[in-house]
């Protein structure tokens, strides 16, 4: 068994999989989200495109995305907000941090993601990107210095770490 790469700690067949495979719908927002990480890191490029509402499902291309992610080491997800979401909710906001290396340089991916249940189903509606920060370019990084990321962690403890 593996553990799930959404970071949930969970087995990857007691957490996203499931999700991945059909077999059962996302109970939450914040489950959606987790899965749709998920299938990033495992090149499931058709849930991410079947999870998308109607409004966001015309700007998604599979064959973009998979050509867009070639070479790309996703290095964990963090979950810093959720708003509504629940079982029992119609709509909901979860904000992340999707941490990944590519060409070498490590990068991250802050987003603030709208979901709403059509059909009893949790669907990915739209995102806003660095959601209230400032956008900025880091050179060189030590081990000891603030992360890039914006967590307010070493470097050496948050994305330097392997």
């Amino acid at each position: 068994m593996s553990t799930c790469p959404c970071t949930s700690g969970k087995e990857f067949n007691e957490c996203c999989g499931p999700i991945l495979d059909g077999s059962v719908k996302a109970e939450t927002a914040e489950a959606l989200m987790r899965s749709r990480y998920s299938a990033h890191v495992k090149g499931n490029y058709d849930h991410i495109a079947n999870t998308h509402a109607p409004e966001a499902a015309a700007d998604y291309n599979v064959s973009s995305a998979k050509a867009q992610f070639v070479g790309v080491e996703w290095q964990g997800l963090e979950i810093t907000e959720t708003i509504d979401g629940g079982a029992n909710d119609e709509t909901g906001i979860v904000t992340f941090t999707a941490r990944f290396n590519e060409n070498g340089e490590l990068h991250a991916h802050r987003e603030k993601s709208t979901f709403r249940k059509i059909d009893g189903e949790w669907m990915y509606v739209d995102g806003q990107i660095n959601p209230g920060i400032e956008p900025r370019r880091v050179e060189k990084v030590g081990r000891n210095d603030p992360c890039p990321c914006g967590s307010g962690k070493k470097y050496k403890k948050c994305c330097g770490a392997n």
